[in-house]
């Protein structure tokens, strides 16, 4: 499997103690991640918040909230949220938290700026094979920086 790896891509970023990407403070920048299971992504609010592994994850309705604190790893993305591509390239890279995919009932979100959608990228390529990538180099490089 050939890939390329564009500098870009590779930025650094403070997290603290987590494998979830976060941004402005809140896992997926704010992001509603049970909402991507029903098809239509969400931003969520801040008086509908739940803290999971010391990360705090925001809501679009009570329902939400109610589903994700009833079974959090059924709505967590994978390789924490960070893009699965940039995962694949043994990275972890920031997200456009409206690229995403749902496979296989788990939620993987991508990396969209620049002219560059990994997602596009992930599917012209054999996403299972990426995956089977992915999941081996996350084990490496969760718990880093």
């Amino acid at each position: 499997m050939k890939f390329s790896i564009i500098a870009f891509l590779l930025v650094g970023y403070a997290f603290g103690q987590t494998d979830i990407y976060q941004k402005r403070g809140y896992a997926i920048g704010g992001y509603d991640i049970v909402s991507y299971f029903d098809g239509v992504v969400k931003e969520g609010d801040k008086a509908l918040s739940s803290e999971f592994n010391k990360v705090t994850f925001l809501f679009s309705s009570k329902e939400n909230l109610e589903k994700f604190t009833a079974e959090p790893e059924r709505y967590l993305p994978e390789y924490g949220g960070f893009c699965a591509y940039g995962v694949a390239l043994n990275k972890k890279v920031k997200v456009d938290p409206k690229t995403y995919e749902i496979r296989d009932g788990k939620l993987y979100l991508f990396y969209n700026s620049w002219g560059m959608n990994t997602l596009t990228r992930w599917q012209k390529a054999n996403p299972d094979s990426l995956k089977l990538v992915a999941d081996k180099n996350w084990e490496k490089i969760k718990g880093k920086g």
